[in-house]
């Protein structure tokens, strides 16, 4: 959302988008929430890039359509403000997260209750998938914190991101997250670079683009130390890249091979 659209204009967008939520909070009857794999989409509000850029609710709205269609599973979208004041109750009651929202690295230690109830869904071995500035922080004091649930992390202030036309590659060809995904040619802004835990296993290269003769990974997959499991995509700048089969492929794919085993 612009900062240079009219004030009416922008709060109009944004009720808007919240109004959606409305539509997708709820996707199982009572019964079968019972014994579903509940997902809860973490959005953010506007960050001030332009309009088809980091559209947080567009884009979980299109992750909960992607899922909404898979058995046993219970999906619930929210807006997440910095003062999440419900965040650690909601984080107790769910199997998995998907985070798509500005400094989402940041977000996730600037309240410690918060920080606490991510460590207790990692402890229940639970999902962890995030998406572009998701993995974000400006500072450096975040990222470890991040890098031990997610798997990766755009941190600090060497972080370094591009916007290029590129191919995505396929690393791990035999991956379930990557099954039926070839090279995939676009244009887009993917951070690179990224930090990660000194733990082993270390998270597993899923896709990788060159830049400046070098390959860089730009989606992961993680088997945790915990037993849980991590999934991240540092691509999806603009919203239209949504459209993209193997954008859509990709990221169903992830959130799904995240969530905790029976």
């Amino acid at each position: 959302m612009s900062r240079n659209q009219p004030k009416q204009q922008r709060r109009w967008n944004f009720l808007t988008a919240l109004g959606l939520l409305a539509l997708v909070a709820a996707t199982v009857t009572a019964d079968d929430a019972k014994t579903a794999k509940s997902v809860l989409l973490i959005a953010g509000a506007p960050d001030g890039h332009p309009p088809q850029t980091h559209e947080y609710v567009a884009g979980l709205k299109i992750v909960h359509d992607l899922l909404a269609d898979q058995p046993g599973i219970a999906l619930r979208t929210v807006v997440a403000h910095d003062d999440w004041k419900d965040g650690p109750e909601l984080l107790d009651g769910t199997d998995a997260v998907v985070l798509f929202r500005s400094e989402g690295a940041k977000w996730c230690s600037a309240e410690a209750p918060r920080l606490a109830a991510l460590k207790r869904l990692a402890e229940r071995k639970g999902g962890f998938s995030v998406l572009h500035w998701g993995m974000g922080t400006r500072t450096a004091e975040p990222i470890a914190a991040f890098v031990a649930l997610f798997g990766a992390c755009h941190g600090g202030p060497d972080r370094k991101y591009r916007v290029l036309g590129t191919k995505l590659m396929p690393v791990a060809k035999d991956h379930p997250i990557i099954r039926g995904i070839g090279p995939i040619t676009i244009r887009d802004e993917f951070y690179f670079a990224l930090k990660q835990p000194t733990t082993q296993p270390a998270p597993q290269p899923l896709l990788q683009i060159e830049i400046d003769g070098e390959p860089q990974t730009v989606a992961w997959a993680w088997d945790r130390p915990d037993g849980g499991r991590s999934f991240g995509f540092s691509g999806l700048h603009f919203h239209e890249h949504w459209q993209t089969p193997e954008y859509r492929t990709l990221v169903k794919q992830g959130v799904l091979w995240t969530l905790p085993k029976p």
